[in-house]
């Protein structure tokens, strides 16, 4: 179906006329009397070869115009109807991005990852299977910023995240200001159920409030915190002296992320490795079940470059001759 976002811009059709009818008229029409010689003759016979190019010019212009005011009156073409699902849940992503995220201890195949890199793989695709939620993303470490507005175009959400980088926010991990973050965000006046999905490897070094404090807060307003530490419990790395094993996840606050989770009634999950982390993701999704509601939207594809790109191309029609006789 073809519609114009914009009709009344239609009624500057005749500004052309109205423009030339309010203009006043040359010397030559104001003159009463005038003595013809002969080189009036060959005048007169010169423009009337020029006539028939000049009234093209007039029709290109006018047809340009037309153009114009048609791309300015924005046309738009409305698709088929689409049913889409609607859950009425607000769901809001926090990813760490504090300098411990470099930790290389997770594998993707067979190719070594930094936690950042397997956290975005693993939760683009629970991106992608939340049709019907409105995605909302939160980015922190020494600060905590809001990279998207609950949205539910989860395309830009999964994109979003995808571009984020560590150190991007600092390399402290502020995990009270995500969740206060979280709670001013999200819209606590409707009736949508709220999740927060808070992913970190590390303790609250950062920030000025305080996990708990942030967590007692969320489950006064009805916000449901689901915690997910990161980290593999054991890294092998080879030195000069030989073979050492360590803990990546040393500082990992496990007892302050369960804490958060029971306060705000969410659960704690603990990713060791990829597999986990998107077993996790996938208790998520029972956790959080999708309902069958659908609404029913119409896709616009605007219009208006046509018109415009062919009001472009006459004008330089009209005005590469002219140009071109002056160079």
């Amino acid at each position: 179906m073809f519609q114009l976002e914009w009709p009344l811009v239609l009624l500057l059709i005749p500004l052309p006329l109205l423009v030339y009818l309010a203009l006043p008229s040359s010397p030559l029409q104001q003159a009463a009397l005038r003595v013809p010689v002969i080189d009036d003759f060959r005048l007169g016979e010169m423009q009337a070869d020029e006539v028939k190019p000049r009234r093209w010019r007039q029709w290109l212009g006018l047809l340009a115009w037309l153009l114009l005011v048609l791309a300015a009156s924005r046309p738009q073409w409305l698709g088929e109807s689409i049913a889409i699902p609607v859950s009425g849940r607000d769901l809001m992503l926090a990813v760490d991005l504090s300098d411990s995220m470099r930790t290389g201890d997770f594998k993707i195949g067979d190719q070594q990852v930094n936690r950042l890199q397997a956290t975005k793989r693993v939760a683009s695709k629970f991106i992608e299977r939340r049709r019907g939620d409105r995605l909302g993303l939160i980015l922190f470490g020494t600060q905590a910023y809001l990279q998207a507005p609950l949205t539910f175009d989860s395309t830009t959400v999964n994109r979003l995240l995808q571009e984020s980088a560590i150190g991007l926010a600092g390399e402290r991990t502020a995990i009270g200001d995500a969740i206060g973050l979280a709670i001013k965000r999200l819209d606590l006046e409707s009736d949508n159920s709220r999740v927060l999905i808070l992913m970190t490897d590390g303790a609250n070094t950062a920030g000025e409030v305080t996990p708990l404090k942030a967590a007692q807060l969320a489950a006064d307003r009805g916000l449901r915190i689901y915690t997910i530490g990161i980290g593999a419990d054991e890294q092998i790395e080879t030195t000069w002296f030989g073979i050492r094993r360590t803990n990546p996840s040393a500082q990992l606050d496990e007892k302050t992320l369960r804490t958060i989770a029971g306060l705000s009634g969410g659960q704690y999950f603990r990713a060791r490795d990829s597999a986990e982390l998107e077993h996790i993701y996938g208790l998520l999704d029972e956790l959080e079940p999708l309902p069958r509601d659908t609404q029913n939207l119409r896709p616009i594809q605007a219009l208006f470059m046509w018109p415009l790109a062919m009001t472009l191309l006459l004008v330089a029609i009209l005005v590469t001759p002219r140009i071109w006789r002056r160079l």
